[in-house]
């Protein structure tokens, strides 16, 4: 039943934020849950529940069923997934159908001993710009006063198998564009010119690198990355007009988007620029002495998996959205190493796995 699942799904051409059936095929799997729809400009969101008792967590999982375009170069049709010695290859296998049909068949099995309620929230945009995403099925929940107090997101969090890795938060990531302005001029006549890459080198010697904070155990320093440079016409003899700073920073808790503007501003002093900043998503942490994060030791322990790295890596996934409005959250999923890539694929084992392990801690909460 699990690999029938996950093999429907991975058939649905699901690029983002294109649903296809795999809304069909998650509402008629766990037909005995209530099923609503919170969709807007292209994008569909799906939240199952389920109440199973009047006191008690309400528990959510939450993933994406949309996935990035194919590309060229794969093997076989990357919409009918292939299976090899155990190993299943289409788009999707490992971001994130893995998880999406790992918990459905976990809330299949669960007899509902513990828990209040189960809320399963999909949406069809995580893999484009989420505008319209999670975030809209959030909000509808927070207005009905129904978020969940717990949540796992299963996202492909594992490095070499399956549960040797968890994430307990994310970095967030700030976007800036620095613009000194210059004049433009001939470059046999400097001084009748204000050469705005001149006036910014020393500026860029200081933020080229530049960690903003240390770090801690579980975040990695909040370093300055220049990720454009960008002046002139292209001609040799003519000096820019303005020169372009583009660069990111993947914050953590220990560092915002204000520390960032201060640091820009010291180092740019009373030359002419322009500044703009903007919080693309915010870190999260979820402490590693919550309920939820040893309740999911436990688990993976009692299927003989011991001490899980409990780590912040990567980029961004919704567990930040969920974080947002103080859901307790972390991500587990299968391993992740050719998410995005031709030929993606995964051992099923790990799919089984996964499923088991998140059913163990629905019954261990």
């Amino acid at each position: 039943m699990l690999k029938k699942i996950f093999l429907e799904l991975l058939k649905e051409k699901s690029i983002t934020p294109d649903a296809k059936k795999c809304f069909d095929i998650t509402k008629n799997f766990l037909d005995n849950f209530k099923c609503e729809y919170i969709n807007k400009d292209g994008t569909s969101n799906q939240i199952l529940s389920k109440i199973y008792n009047d006191t008690g967590i309400h528990f959510a999982f939450c993933g994406h069923i949309d996935v990035v375009p194919a590309g060229d170069g794969w093997d076989s049709d990357p919409f009918l997934p292939v299976e090899n010695n155990g190993i299943i290859t289409a788009r999707g296998t490992q971001d994130m159908k893995s998880g999406v049909a790992a918990f459905l068949y976990a809330c299949k099995k669960f007899n509902g001993k513990n828990i209040r309620k189960i809320s399963i929230i999909l949406t069809s945009d995580e893999e484009g710009d989420g505008k319209n995403g999670t975030i809209l099925a959030l909000e509808y929940l927070a207005k009905n006063n129904d978020l969940p107090d717990l949540a796992i997101v299963a996202e492909p969090t594992c490095e070499k198998y399956f549960g040797d890795s968890i994430k307990v938060g994310r970095r967030g990531s700030i976007h800036a564009n620095i613009k000194i302005i210059g004049k433009q001029g001939h470059a046999a006549y400097p001084e009748k010119c204000i050469n705005p890459v001149h006036i910014g080198a020393n500026a860029l010697s200081l933020i080229a690198g530049k960690n903003l904070d240390e770090g801690n155990e579980f975040f990695e320093p909040s370093k300055i990355v220049i990720t454009n440079l960008k002046a002139g016409i292209g001609a040799s003899n003519v000096t820019p007009n303005d020169f372009l700073i583009s660069l990111n920073v993947r914050n953590s808790p220990l560092t915002n988007k204000d520390d960032l503007e201060k640091y820009l501003k010291k180092c740019l002093g009373n030359i002419n620029y322009e500044l703009e900043i903007k919080q693309g998503s915010e870190p999260f942490y979820t402490n590693t002495d919550s309920k939820l994060i040893k309740t999911l030791i436990k688990s993976l322990k009692d299927m003989g998996i011991e001490n899980p790295n409990l780590n912040t890596k990567g980029g961004t996934s919704d567990a930040r959205l969920l974080a947002k409005f103080g859901v307790e959250v972390c991500e587990i999923g299968v391993v992740n190493d050719k998410i995005h890539a031709v030929n993606e694929s995964v051992e099923f084992e790990q799919v089984e796995l996964l499923s088991e392990c998140l059913l163990k801690l629905l019954n261990n909460l």
